[in-house]
């Protein structure tokens, strides 16, 4: 008997050699066993000690799709040892699983026993398990036991080199996923979506997303997700969807703390599962495979897969896909963002270059100059808020620039050089560019109106500011358009200009251009006015410079005049931080639009410099066949409108906020009101001319007869409504 067993299995192992195939040799095996046991079905488990997976790939003579990994402890295999029949329907901690491929197969589980087969070291190398038994024979394991003394070692081989073939195609991909993500190095967005995906269909799941920790505020942000319900959402809300939490919490936060793998079977049932996103999306949530993305100094993220797809669970092998993925993950993350900092220090040498070709250094010869200029003038007018000091010949600005910081006290208490501040002054002056409005006389009239809003409004006096905060205040006004070419920041971005591919992710891309070259300018020899500063008060200033220039930037403008509204309802609050912050920017923005609180002959220059800026951007655009706003579009464009539209909605409100907490500023709330109604006036005389001839009225003294006459025949009343809500 034992010899034709021999024989029948030595063929059978031999034709099964010959295709290398697992499954087919087991389902020889289950053929034979069911017949020599009178078992029902029977499955032949392989145990993997490298990975600690008990393998399950035919169930009788059915091959599984796709074969069932359970992970096993040496407390499993010492159960199986030692269970009886008693054990009946229980595979170590998977019987769910087993069970329903046991019923997909059509087999009974009214008696199941379990054979552990030994190698030739004397450790369990597979688990023979038989279903149905009708009458358990004194021979049975024995007549097992013999069996796979025969092919044991095939099985063994076998399974070896099917794992071997799997680990080769594994690295494989993994080396493909590497080749991938170290193409999309220049595109932050673009690798962190691309890890996602190949994630996603490395270990065939429904959805993945990534975190990656914000070192700043100690959070994990996900900004992307994979997988067809998220991307789904995504692109019906055209947005992009922001997610934080708490280093720590959930189950991604747990395994960026921990620095460990977590596979979860069942996620409802998991402590740390949060099931409140399921019940905002409709997504139900399976199970969940969840592990840290590394660079060498550390977690870098964590990237958490869900919904193995058919049912299944993820298994060891998935476990494995991850580790080695999440090492690919880490070197790319960490290369994208050195690349990025490398891109970031070429594109600013670039501008800075640009800059520097530009404009011409500032020479010993000019600073003498500027410090042996006469410093009087007609510096009691100047100190008016409302004083035109546009009209001042451009080569005294820097002397006036000078006598500001020494009428507030700053170069005193700061410890200022007067040669480091002249020198300051001219290479910020020479750091503007000669565009119609955005050039250095506009930088000068901002300066004046902080300076002159300190000293009418007694903002050292009374504690609004400090004098850190005064300085800051200053240095930001002249500062606050530095080398601007006279475009937005949305020609700027639409042209991928090189200011748009260095700030573009960070938004406002002008304002901290300008904010960048005054930066610049601070830290060229002797020309940095903040040296006197102690560290703690110098870090201050730089957060604040960094804060009021970017005020500047009119997209945040109604969502800060929110703020504002809302702090003033509340009552200032002198020893607030916030609110000493609130006030600067809001002191920033009043400043910006200070033209308009100066006379009517001022303001309508003012107007013309603004539209031909503004008409000359619009021309660009025509060029590269885009179509212009209505502001940008001399051929569209309506200048009396269009003022009425930036006096109500943006300069009144300002400077009603301003009022609300300085009286002294109502005369500023006046004086716009009083440009309204010249504006209002200036429609039917603007109505009879085109847009160029507008420009050209608007420097000529005929329209201010013209429009006086205008204000006698009619009588225009200031829009309130404004004021009224």
């Amino acid at each position: 008997m034992w010899e034709g067993v021999g024989a029948m299995l030595s063929a059978m192992g031999a034709q099964v050699q010959c295709d290398r195939s697992g499954a087919a040799l087991h389902a020889r095996l289950n053929a034979h066993l069911q017949e020599v046991t009178g078992a029902s079905s029977s499955i032949i488990v392989c145990l993997l000690s490298s990975s600690k997976e008990a393998v399950v790939q035919v169930v009788g003579q059915n091959v599984l799709e796709t074969p069932l990994r359970l992970s096993f402890t040496d407390e499993m295999i010492s159960c199986v040892l030692s269970k009886g029949e008693a054990f009946t329907g229980k595979f170590f901690s998977l019987d769910k699983k087993l069970q329903e491929i046991l019923t997909k197969n059509g087999t009974i589980d009214d008696h199941i026993e379990y054979i552990p087969i030994k190698d030739s070291n004397n450790e369990i190398a597979v688990i023979t398990i038989l279903v149905g038994l009708k009458n358990r024979d004194a021979q049975l394991v024995t007549i097992v036991e013999e069996i796979f003394k025969y092919c044991l070692l095939l099985i063994i081989n076998t399974a070896h080199g099917e794992e071997e073939t799997r680990l080769k195609k594994q690295y494989q991909c993994l080396l493909q996923v590497a080749r991938k993500f170290f193409s999309q190095l220049g595109d932050f967005d673009v690798l962190l979506q691309g890890i996602m995906s190949e994630a996603r269909q490395l270990t065939s799941a429904e959805r993945c997303s990534l975190f990656l920790i914000d070192f700043e505020q100690g959070d994990l942000v996900a900004k992307v997700f994979d997988g067809e319900n998220s991307l789904k959402s995504s692109s019906e809300t055209n947005c992009s969807v922001e997610v934080r939490i708490k280093r720590g919490q959930g189950i991604a936060g747990h395994v960026a703390e921990t620095g460990k793998l977590l596979n979860i079977h069942h996620a409802y049932e998991h402590p740390l599962f949060y099931k409140g996103l399921d019940e905002k999306t409709g997504f139900v949530t399976r199970n969940i495979l969840c592990f840290p993305i590394r660079d060498e100094h550390g977690i870098l993220g964590v990237a958490q897969l869900c919904n193995k797809i058919g049912g299944k669970q993820f298994d060891a092998c998935d476990e494995e896909v991850a580790s080695g993925f999440s090492i690919y993950c880490g070197l790319s993350i960490m290369h994208s963002i050195v690349y990025k900092k490398i891109s970031d220090a070429q594109a600013r040498a670039k501008v800075s270059n640009e800059m520097l070709m530009y404009h011409l250094k500032v020479n010993c010869r000019d600073v003498e100059e500027v410090l042996t200029c006469d410093q009087q003038h007609c510096f009691a007018e100047f100190a008016d808020l409302h004083f035109d000091c546009r009209s001042l010949n451009v080569r005294d600005t820097p002397c006036y620039v000078i006598n500001m910081f020494d009428s507030l006290n700053l170069t005193k208490r700061f410890k200022m050089g007067k040669d480091t501040l002249a020198r300051f002054s001219l290479y910020v002056q020479r750091g503007y560019r000669d565009v119609p409005y955005h050039n250095w006389m506009h930088a000068f009239s901002v300066a004046h109106f902080a300076y002159t809003a300190i000293t009418t409004f007694q903002l050292l006096e009374n504690e609004y500011l400090t004098d850190t905060e005064c300085l800051a205040y200053l240095v930001s006004c002249l500062c606050h358009d530095l080398d601007h070419r006279g475009t937005n920041n949305s020609f700027e971005i639409g042209g991928g200009s090189l200011l748009a591919s260095l700030y573009s992710s960070e938004g406002s891309i002008m304002e901290h251009h300008h904010l960048s070259q005054a930066l610049c300018i601070l830290n060229t020899e002797d020309c940095n006015i903040l040296q006197g500063l102690q560290t703690p008060q110098y870090n201050n200033c730089l957060k604040l410079l960094r804060d009021c220039i970017l005020a500047t930037d009119l997209a945040s403008h109604f969502k800060q005049m929110a703020i504002y509204e809302d702090m003033i309802a509340k009552g200032f609050c002198k020893s607030d931080p916030e609110h000493r912050r609130h006030l600067l920017t809001l002191l920033m923005t009043c400043a910006d639009l200070s033209d308009q609180i100066k006379d009517w002959s001022r303001v309508k220059k003012v107007a013309a410099a603004v539209y031909a800026e503004f008409f000359h951007q619009g021309e660009l655009e025509k060029q590269r066949g885009l179509s212009p706003q209505e502001m940008m579009d001399q051929d569209r464009a309506f200048i009396p409108d269009l003022q009425l539209q930036f006096l109500k909605n943006i300069a009144l409100p300002a400077y009603r906020m301003l009022a609300a907490l300085f009286p002294q500023a109502k005369s500023c709330v006046k004086i716009i009101d009083e440009h309204m109604q010249r504006w209002e006036a200036a429609k039917d005389i603007f109505s009879n001319t085109d847009t160029k001839e507008g420009c050209n009225l608007l420097e000529s003294p005929m329209l201010d007869s013209m429009i006086d006459k205008s204000l006698l025949d009619n009588k225009y009343t200031p829009d309130l409504s404004a004021e009224n809500e």
